[in-house]
């Protein structure tokens, strides 16, 4: 049987949410955010192995967390680095999985139609990730105007992205640079070919306090 690993990435300082706190321990309905993230993949698929890249500085924090909640999901917590490219790049290394997921911590309410659907088609691709359509119409920058641009030759990436292991393995071994945008982009970097599939809306990543009251509505 395949197994599968997820590193979910929680490395924010919370900058704009205005709070002193990360966002992914700001506390939703009791419990932080990082933990209604975790429970979204463990309840999907029992048997995963999940890993969380933390800022150093609060693994303490998370580990007190922890104990207070009597949160009871086995994972595994590893230091984050200075980008988030180097706290996956250190992650990878405790991976067991032969597929391997990287979801953002602040992302609580990904469907597991999502996580389902991502999981079953990585079987078959080297690069999976989730994408919703946009709705808003889009203007480009253009010197000193603007210029519409046809909405529909463009996708929102969310995440959790999806690679088979030896993929995302070899994707890393390049060296970092600024214009890495998301683990996508580095493993077409590397070569490999990236497939879409449908996200869910709902799957926003909570970044301001609006984000957060959204998120209130659909973990209550």
């Amino acid at each position: 049987m395949h197994k599968f690993t997820v590193i979910i990435t929680a490395g924010g300082i919370g900058k704009r949410m205005e709070s002193s706190l990360p966002k992914q321990f700001i506390p939703i309905k009791d419990k932080p955010i990082l933990m209604h993230t975790i429970e979204k993949f463990y309840h999907c698929d029992p048997k995963i192995q999940i890993i969380i890249t933390l800022p150093i500085e609060w693994k303490d924090y998370w580990e007190k967390l922890v104990l207070e909640t009597n949160f009871k999901i086995p994972h595994r917590v590893i230091n984050g680095g200075k980008e988030r490219y180097h706290s996956i790049k250190n992650a990878l290394k405790y991976c067991l999985g032969d597929f391997i997921s990287i979801h953002d911590g602040v992302r609580p309410l990904v469907s597991h139609s999502t996580l389902k659907n991502c999981a079953s088609q990585i079987r078959h691709h080297d690069a999976i990730i989730p994408v919703i359509p946009l709705i808003d119409s889009l203007r480009k920058k253009k010197e000193n105007s603007t210029k519409a641009v046809d909405r529909s030759d463009f996708l929102l990436v969310q995440t959790p992205q999806c690679f088979k292991a030896e993929v995302i393995k070899k994707a890393y071994n390049q060296p970092y640079h600024t214009k890495i945008t998301d683990d996508a982009s580095l493993v077409e970097e590397a070569g490999f070919n990236i497939t879409t599939v449908e996200g869910n809306p709902e799957n926003i990543k909570i970044t301001n306090q609006s984000d957060l009251k959204y998120a209130s509505l659909f973990l209550g």
